[in-house]
């Protein structure tokens, strides 16, 4: 029970961490200091992570990392719409 919980706070605060990006994008319209190559290598070691927990049936990596990953996503779309 605890290492489930300690894996949702991690995956929570990593998730949350991104949070503070995405509305100061959003809030501003501009995203010209976010890299598309960085983005796509995050999402794309993202989805890996996802299919890594499914692998290994673990929920709160693949709870958590299904979160980031929407989350980077949104990003990204921000980035290609405000460039």
């Amino acid at each position: 029970m605890y290492t489930s919980l300690i894996g949702y706070i991690s995956g929570g605060l990593i998730t949350i961490a991104l949070l503070p990006q995405i509305i100061k994008s959003w809030k501003t319209k501009s995203t010209k200091d976010i890299s598309i190559p960085w983005m796509i290598i995050y999402i794309v070691g993202l989805f890996l992570g996802v299919i890594y927990g499914f692998l290994i049936n673990s929920l709160p990596i693949i709870i958590t990392t299904i979160i980031e990953m929407l989350m980077a996503i949104s990003l990204l779309i921000l980035k290609l719409i405000y460039k």
